[in-house]
Protein backbone atom coordinates (compact mmCIF):
# COMPACT_ATOMS: atom_id res chain seq x y z
CA UNK A 1 0.00 0.00 0.00
CA UNK A 2 1.85 3.24 -1.24
CA UNK A 3 0.46 6.90 -0.18
CA UNK A 4 0.95 9.11 -2.64
CA UNK A 5 2.43 12.13 -0.83
CA UNK A 6 5.34 14.05 0.75
CA UNK A 7 3.05 14.90 3.39
CA UNK A 8 2.35 12.09 5.68
CA UNK A 9 4.66 11.21 9.29
CA UNK A 10 4.42 8.40 11.11
CA UNK A 11 6.14 8.55 14.52
CA UNK A 12 6.21 5.72 17.62
CA UNK A 13 6.65 5.85 21.20
CA UNK A 14 8.19 3.27 22.96
CA UNK A 15 5.03 0.87 24.33
CA UNK A 16 4.83 -1.02 20.37
CA UNK A 17 8.23 0.05 18.02
CA UNK A 18 7.27 -3.15 16.07
CA UNK A 19 3.61 -2.65 15.37
CA UNK A 20 4.41 1.14 14.36
CA UNK A 21 7.07 0.31 11.71
CA UNK A 22 5.16 -2.64 10.39
CA UNK A 23 2.45 0.11 10.13
CA UNK A 24 4.62 2.68 8.37
CA UNK A 25 5.83 -0.38 5.91
CA UNK A 26 2.57 -1.35 4.91
CA UNK A 27 1.98 2.24 4.04
CA UNK A 28 5.07 2.54 2.16
CA UNK A 29 6.56 5.49 4.06
CA UNK A 30 9.85 5.66 6.71
CA UNK A 31 9.04 5.73 10.47
CA UNK A 32 9.74 9.21 11.13
CA UNK A 33 12.75 9.79 13.23
CA UNK A 34 12.37 10.37 16.96
CA UNK A 35 14.20 9.77 20.09
CA UNK A 36 12.04 9.21 23.26
CA UNK A 37 14.29 8.66 25.79
CA UNK A 38 14.19 9.64 29.80
CA UNK A 39 16.84 12.20 31.78
CA UNK A 40 18.50 10.66 35.25
CA UNK A 41 15.65 11.48 37.30
CA UNK A 42 12.94 10.15 34.99
CA UNK A 43 11.55 13.02 33.28
CA UNK A 44 10.28 11.77 29.49
CA UNK A 45 12.75 13.55 26.83
CA UNK A 46 10.93 13.38 23.36
CA UNK A 47 13.86 15.01 20.51
CA UNK A 48 11.96 14.82 16.79
CA UNK A 49 14.83 14.60 14.18
CA UNK A 50 12.92 16.32 11.16
CA UNK A 51 10.84 18.70 9.84
CA UNK A 52 6.97 18.10 10.32
CA UNK A 53 5.57 21.64 9.76
CA UNK A 54 2.27 21.45 7.74
CA UNK A 55 2.87 17.68 7.47
CA UNK A 56 -0.57 14.75 8.69
CA UNK A 57 1.63 13.09 11.40
CA UNK A 58 0.59 9.67 13.15
CA UNK A 59 1.73 9.16 16.50
CA UNK A 60 1.91 5.63 17.28
CA UNK A 61 1.55 4.93 21.00
CA UNK A 62 -0.54 2.26 23.28
CA UNK A 63 -1.34 3.17 26.52
CA UNK A 64 -0.32 -0.23 28.55
CA UNK A 65 2.21 -1.03 31.34
CA UNK A 66 3.94 1.34 32.42
CA UNK A 67 0.68 3.06 31.36
CA UNK A 68 1.77 6.34 33.16
CA UNK A 69 5.08 6.46 30.89
CA UNK A 70 3.55 5.58 27.80
CA UNK A 71 0.79 8.20 28.28
CA UNK A 72 2.96 10.92 29.23
CA UNK A 73 5.54 9.85 26.35
CA UNK A 74 2.09 10.42 23.87
CA UNK A 75 0.86 13.64 25.08
CA UNK A 76 4.38 14.82 24.96
CA UNK A 77 5.26 14.22 21.54
CA UNK A 78 1.56 15.34 20.58
CA UNK A 79 2.82 18.55 22.21
CA UNK A 80 6.44 18.72 20.73
CA UNK A 81 4.47 18.21 16.95
CA UNK A 82 1.95 21.15 17.47
CA UNK A 83 5.10 23.43 18.45
CA UNK A 84 6.79 22.60 15.82
CA UNK A 85 3.86 23.78 13.12
CA UNK A 86 2.62 20.08 12.46
CA UNK A 87 -0.59 20.32 10.07
CA UNK A 88 -2.63 17.76 12.01
CA UNK A 89 -1.99 15.16 14.73
CA UNK A 90 -3.56 11.97 14.86
CA UNK A 91 -3.25 10.06 18.19
CA UNK A 92 -2.61 5.90 17.32
CA UNK A 93 -3.43 4.37 20.70
CA UNK A 94 -4.37 0.40 19.60
CA UNK A 95 -5.12 -0.15 23.08
CA UNK A 96 -6.30 2.71 25.48
CA UNK A 97 -5.54 2.20 28.94
CA UNK A 98 -7.14 3.91 31.89
CA UNK A 99 -10.56 3.06 30.08
CA UNK A 100 -12.19 1.15 32.57
CA UNK A 101 -13.37 3.54 34.74
CA UNK A 102 -16.07 4.66 32.09
CA UNK A 103 -18.50 6.01 34.75
CA UNK A 104 -19.44 6.66 38.43
CA UNK A 105 -19.73 2.92 39.99
CA UNK A 106 -19.82 4.02 42.96
CA UNK A 107 -19.78 7.82 45.10
CA UNK A 108 -16.70 9.36 44.73
CA UNK A 109 -15.11 7.23 41.61
CA UNK A 110 -13.28 9.16 38.98
CA UNK A 111 -14.08 8.71 35.40
CA UNK A 112 -10.64 8.23 34.18
CA UNK A 113 -11.25 7.40 30.61
CA UNK A 114 -12.81 11.05 30.47
CA UNK A 115 -10.23 12.65 32.16
CA UNK A 116 -7.15 10.93 29.64
CA UNK A 117 -10.00 12.37 27.04
CA UNK A 118 -9.37 15.59 28.41
CA UNK A 119 -5.59 15.58 28.67
CA UNK A 120 -4.92 14.52 25.32
CA UNK A 121 -7.37 16.96 23.72
CA UNK A 122 -5.63 19.81 25.86
CA UNK A 123 -1.46 18.31 24.53
CA UNK A 124 -3.03 19.05 20.99
CA UNK A 125 -4.62 15.77 19.35
CA UNK A 126 -6.30 16.48 16.85
CA UNK A 127 -7.85 13.83 15.77
CA UNK A 128 -7.96 9.88 17.80
CA UNK A 129 -7.83 6.18 16.14
CA UNK A 130 -7.77 3.08 18.64
CA UNK A 131 -9.40 -0.07 18.67
CA UNK A 132 -11.92 -1.94 20.90
CA UNK A 133 -12.32 0.95 23.37
CA UNK A 134 -13.78 -0.65 26.69
CA UNK A 135 -17.02 1.08 26.40
CA UNK A 136 -18.25 2.58 23.34
CA UNK A 137 -19.51 5.81 25.10
CA UNK A 138 -15.65 6.91 25.48
CA UNK A 139 -15.81 8.26 21.72
CA UNK A 140 -18.49 10.15 23.04
CA UNK A 141 -15.76 12.03 25.72
CA UNK A 142 -13.92 14.00 23.05
CA UNK A 143 -14.58 17.16 21.39
CA UNK A 144 -12.40 15.62 18.72
CA UNK A 145 -12.80 13.29 15.86
CA UNK A 146 -12.33 9.09 17.20
CA UNK A 147 -12.49 6.30 14.62
CA UNK A 148 -12.86 3.33 16.87
CA UNK A 149 -11.76 0.09 15.18
CA UNK A 150 -13.11 -2.95 15.58
CA UNK A 151 -11.25 -6.30 16.33
CA UNK A 152 -13.80 -8.81 16.01
CA UNK A 153 -13.41 -9.33 12.10
CA UNK A 154 -9.99 -10.14 12.77
CA UNK A 155 -10.28 -12.65 15.42
CA UNK A 156 -13.65 -13.95 13.40
CA UNK A 157 -11.67 -14.37 10.39
CA UNK A 158 -8.61 -16.50 12.78
CA UNK A 159 -11.20 -18.97 13.47
CA UNK A 160 -13.41 -19.41 10.24
CA UNK A 161 -10.09 -20.11 8.81
CA UNK A 162 -9.85 -23.06 11.35
CA UNK A 163 -13.30 -24.37 10.12
CA UNK A 164 -15.06 -23.03 12.67
CA UNK A 165 -17.85 -21.14 10.82
CA UNK A 166 -21.20 -23.05 10.08
CA UNK A 167 -19.69 -25.76 12.82
CA UNK A 168 -22.98 -26.73 14.72
CA UNK A 169 -20.52 -28.00 17.48
CA UNK A 170 -19.24 -24.29 18.07
CA UNK A 171 -20.95 -22.09 20.61
CA UNK A 172 -19.44 -18.49 21.22
CA UNK A 173 -19.85 -17.70 24.96
CA UNK A 174 -19.74 -14.04 26.58
CA UNK A 175 -17.44 -13.92 29.55
CA UNK A 176 -20.31 -11.25 31.22
CA UNK A 177 -23.35 -9.43 30.15
CA UNK A 178 -21.27 -6.14 29.10
CA UNK A 179 -19.51 -8.66 26.36
CA UNK A 180 -23.06 -9.75 25.13
CA UNK A 181 -22.94 -7.24 22.15
CA UNK A 182 -19.42 -7.84 20.76
CA UNK A 183 -19.90 -11.76 21.22
CA UNK A 184 -23.06 -11.51 19.23
CA UNK A 185 -21.35 -9.18 16.47
CA UNK A 186 -18.29 -12.22 16.67
CA UNK A 187 -21.01 -14.87 16.43
CA UNK A 188 -22.94 -14.18 13.39
CA UNK A 189 -20.00 -13.70 11.53
CA UNK A 190 -19.30 -17.88 12.38
CA UNK A 191 -22.93 -18.43 12.42
CA UNK A 192 -23.23 -19.76 15.71
CA UNK A 193 -25.34 -19.69 18.85
CA UNK A 194 -23.72 -17.72 22.02
CA UNK A 195 -24.45 -18.20 25.96
CA UNK A 196 -23.93 -16.06 28.43
CA UNK A 197 -21.70 -16.17 31.68
CA UNK A 198 -23.27 -14.91 34.49
CA UNK A 199 -20.54 -13.57 36.91
CA UNK A 200 -20.02 -10.98 39.72
CA UNK A 201 -16.60 -8.91 41.06
CA UNK A 202 -16.64 -9.09 45.00
CA UNK A 203 -13.85 -6.57 44.11
CA UNK A 204 -11.70 -5.34 41.41
CA UNK A 205 -9.67 -8.01 39.18
CA UNK A 206 -11.48 -10.77 41.02
CA UNK A 207 -14.42 -12.79 39.15
CA UNK A 208 -16.60 -15.55 40.72
CA UNK A 209 -18.83 -17.49 37.98
CA UNK A 210 -22.37 -17.72 39.18
CA UNK A 211 -24.61 -19.16 36.19
CA UNK A 212 -23.93 -20.18 32.76
CA UNK A 213 -26.85 -19.50 30.13
CA UNK A 214 -27.38 -21.60 26.77
CA UNK A 215 -26.26 -24.61 25.87
CA UNK A 216 -22.45 -25.79 25.74
CA UNK A 217 -22.68 -29.45 26.81
CA UNK A 218 -20.73 -30.90 24.23
CA UNK A 219 -19.26 -27.97 22.42
CA UNK A 220 -16.38 -26.33 21.87
CA UNK A 221 -16.58 -23.07 23.31
CA UNK A 222 -14.99 -19.75 21.94
CA UNK A 223 -15.00 -16.35 24.91
CA UNK A 224 -14.72 -13.83 23.23
CA UNK A 225 -13.65 -10.46 25.48
CA UNK A 226 -11.76 -6.67 24.92
CA UNK A 227 -9.21 -7.37 26.61
CA UNK A 228 -7.54 -9.92 28.64
CA UNK A 229 -5.24 -8.38 32.16
CA UNK A 230 -5.10 -11.12 35.28
CA UNK A 231 -6.69 -13.42 33.39
CA UNK A 232 -9.44 -14.45 35.99
CA UNK A 233 -12.56 -14.00 34.34
CA UNK A 234 -11.10 -16.20 31.07
CA UNK A 235 -9.76 -19.17 33.14
CA UNK A 236 -12.49 -19.02 35.47
CA UNK A 237 -15.07 -19.20 32.86
CA UNK A 238 -13.65 -21.62 30.89
CA UNK A 239 -12.97 -23.79 33.71
CA UNK A 240 -17.03 -23.78 34.30
CA UNK A 241 -17.91 -24.04 31.05
CA UNK A 242 -15.59 -27.46 30.89
CA UNK A 243 -17.22 -28.54 34.35
CA UNK A 244 -20.58 -28.35 32.92
CA UNK A 245 -19.77 -30.33 29.86
CA UNK A 246 -18.14 -28.56 27.37
CA UNK A 247 -15.68 -30.19 25.02
CA UNK A 248 -13.19 -27.78 24.73
CA UNK A 249 -12.47 -24.17 25.14
CA UNK A 250 -10.90 -21.04 23.37
CA UNK A 251 -10.71 -17.52 24.41
CA UNK A 252 -9.88 -14.43 22.26
CA UNK A 253 -9.55 -10.77 22.79
CA UNK A 254 -7.96 -7.71 21.04
CA UNK A 255 -6.17 -6.64 24.11
CA UNK A 256 -3.85 -8.99 25.70
CA UNK A 257 -2.77 -6.75 28.76
CA UNK A 258 -1.62 -9.75 30.76
CA UNK A 259 -0.55 -8.19 34.40
CA UNK A 260 -0.17 -9.90 37.04
CA UNK A 261 -0.85 -13.59 37.59
CA UNK A 262 -1.97 -13.34 33.95
CA UNK A 263 0.83 -15.57 32.19
CA UNK A 264 0.56 -18.67 35.36
CA UNK A 265 -3.23 -18.53 35.08
CA UNK A 266 -3.52 -19.41 31.09
CA UNK A 267 -1.03 -21.69 31.30
CA UNK A 268 -2.38 -23.74 34.12
CA UNK A 269 -5.85 -23.12 32.33
CA UNK A 270 -7.97 -25.86 30.56
CA UNK A 271 -7.94 -23.32 27.76
CA UNK A 272 -6.46 -24.22 24.51
CA UNK A 273 -5.22 -21.45 22.91
CA UNK A 274 -5.71 -17.83 23.50
CA UNK A 275 -5.65 -15.96 20.33
CA UNK A 276 -5.43 -12.34 21.01
CA UNK A 277 -4.23 -8.58 18.57
CA UNK A 278 -0.97 -7.31 18.22
CA UNK A 279 -2.62 -4.04 20.13
CA UNK A 280 -0.02 -4.52 23.12
CA UNK A 281 3.61 -6.04 22.49
CA UNK A 282 4.18 -8.63 24.48
CA UNK A 283 7.66 -9.59 26.28
CA UNK A 284 8.97 -13.01 25.02
CA UNK A 285 8.40 -14.17 28.38
CA UNK A 286 4.75 -13.51 27.96
CA UNK A 287 4.58 -15.20 24.48
CA UNK A 288 3.90 -18.77 25.76
CA UNK A 289 2.83 -21.77 23.39
CA UNK A 290 -0.73 -21.57 24.12
CA UNK A 291 -1.02 -17.41 23.14
CA UNK A 292 -1.17 -17.03 19.46
CA UNK A 293 -0.60 -12.95 18.34
CA UNK A 294 -2.54 -11.20 15.59
CA UNK A 295 -1.18 -8.82 13.30
CA UNK A 296 -3.16 -5.28 13.61
CA UNK A 297 -0.97 -3.59 11.02
CA UNK A 298 -2.90 -3.74 7.84
CA UNK A 299 -6.39 -2.23 8.94
CA UNK A 300 -4.45 0.60 11.39
CA UNK A 301 -2.28 1.05 8.16
CA UNK A 302 -5.65 0.80 5.96
CA UNK A 303 -7.24 3.60 8.37
CA UNK A 304 -4.65 5.86 8.43
CA UNK A 305 -4.64 6.27 4.59
CA UNK A 306 -8.17 6.92 4.88
CA UNK A 307 -7.69 9.72 7.43
CA UNK A 308 -4.97 11.56 5.53
CA UNK A 309 -7.13 11.25 2.08
CA UNK A 310 -10.20 12.13 4.09
CA UNK A 311 -12.21 9.27 3.11
CA UNK A 312 -14.76 6.93 5.38
CA UNK A 313 -12.77 5.10 8.17
CA UNK A 314 -16.39 3.41 8.75
CA UNK A 315 -16.21 1.36 5.55
CA UNK A 316 -13.65 -0.75 6.30
CA UNK A 317 -16.17 -2.27 8.25
CA UNK A 318 -19.17 -2.79 6.07
CA UNK A 319 -20.05 -6.19 5.07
Amino acid sequence: MQVHGKNIKVFSGNSNPKLAQDIAETLGVTLGDANVTTFSDGEISVNINETVRGRDVFVIQSTNEPVNNNLMELLIMIDAFKRASAGRVTAVIPYYGYARQDRKAKARDPITAKLVADILTAAGADRVLTMDLHAAQIQGYFNIPVDNLMGVPILANYFIDLGFKDNEDVVVVSPDLGSVTRSRKFADKLHAPIAIIDKRRPKANVSEVMNIIGDIKGKTCIMIDDMIDTAGTITNGAAALMKLGAKEVYACCSHGVLSGPAIERLENSVLKEVVMLHTIDLPQDKLIEKIKVLPVAPIFAEAIKRIYEDVSVSKLFED
